[in-house]
């Protein structure tokens, strides 16, 4: 059993407070992604959690065993690189190899963890190369493989993705999660790629100024985002938000009646994503500012209420930019937020 329980971890730099209080439990196997923007604490998280860093306060617990006080060797992790740190002088089977050798396994074990994740990651016929006769993927696949050779309890990965281009990352995406889903390793992975967290993660803990606001599933936080910053920063487009205040019936948006949520103050925000939008007769005025093809859509970017407002559309509708419509949220989708402390109503 890896389960992971990180209670009332602190982490501060001088002056400077990284993370406050973080409490997460991720089971056993489960893949869970650190989501958030540079500089919100994921990273460091991941370090404490390797025991690369050292909490201010705070437990580390794997498996029923606290492991903050224990070198990183003995913490039965293994992690992943944004850099890859792939041996330029060593061949791909001695990568792979690495760090069973430092553990001082026998040849035979070496031999065959080697061969099991080299073919589990499709490079067994890389093993006799060097680094510098590897292409970017190939180098990320050997420093995954060596991660998994070492039969780790848990498996940290720091944007490992990152350094690649975009159709080898889509490529390296579900090979990650099939392999991983293989190995029945608990896997933590850091990203600020909302796209790679939602296509990987089984949860995902979106974080805020070293502070998770919302943990749960991909389709959760995407759909019932707890926070407004969790709704502004998960998709692409992002949510849209309008000022939303007290009517006789309910909630006012930009000139639309609305029923609403109870809340005490008399002005809330009012959230949809553009995909739950539609042009109709009646709906939130918009004036089009822009239109972008892309393909299977269009996304229109308009002003509401002197908020810019995005909206996906069907690509065969005819619109240009200077052109008035009504835009109608679908009601079901429609989220509302306390304008005070930002979080869902």
């Amino acid at each position: 059993m890896a389960e992971i329980q990180i209670k009332n971890v602190a982490k501060k730099w001088a002056s400077y407070q990284a993370l406050n209080d973080i409490n997460l439990t991720i089971s056993d196997r489960e893949f869970m992604v650190l989501l958030g923007a540079s500089g919100c604490g994921k990273t460091t998280l991941l370090r404490i959690i390797a025991g690369l860093e050292t909490a201010t306060s705070g437990e580390v617990w794997i498996g029923g065993k606290r492991i903050d006080h224990l070198p990183p060797k003995d913490r039965g992790i293994a992690m992943v690189f944004q850099n890859y740190a792939v041996f330029p002088h060593m061949t791909v089977f001695e990568n792979i190899g690495f760090g069973l050798r430092m553990q001082k396994q026998p040849e035979a074990v070496i031999q065959e963890r080697v061969k099991r994740t080299a073919s589990l990651m499709h490079i067994e016929q890389l093993l006799g190369r060097y680094s510098g006769e590897l292409s970017g993927g190939q180098r990320q696949r050997v420093a995954v493989a060596r991660a998994l050779a070492m039969e780790p309890d848990v498996i940290l990965m720091d944007e490992p993705l990152s350094n690649l281009d975009a159709l080898l990352r889509l490529e390296m995406r579900a090979e990650l999660k099939g392999v991983l889903a293989e190995s029945q390793t608990t896997a933590i992975y850091v990203t600020h790629d909302q796209v790679e967290a939602m296509s990987l993660a089984d949860r995902i803990s979106v974080m805020n100024r070293g502070e998770i606001v919302q943990a749960a599933s991909p389709i959760e936080v995407y759909r019932n985002p707890a926070a407004e910053f969790v709704a502004g920063f998960i998709g692409n487009p992002p949510m849209n938000f309008l000022n939303a205040k007290r009517s006789a019936n309910g909630w006012n948006v930009a000139g639309e009646e609305f029923a609403g949520p109870a809340a005490q103050s008399n002005e809330i925000r009012f959230a949809i994503r553009p995909e739950d939008l539609s042009v109709a007769t009646s709906g939130l005025p918009a004036r089009v500012r822009l239109v972008e093809p892309l393909g299977s859509h269009l996304q229109v970017t308009c002003e509401v209420d002197g908020e810019m407002f995005r909206v996906l559309l069907d690509s065969d509708l005819q619109i240009k930019a200077g052109e008035s419509l009504c835009l109608a949220p679908q009601a079901d989708r429609i989220r509302w937020f306390d304008k005070t402390t930002t979080k869902a109503l």
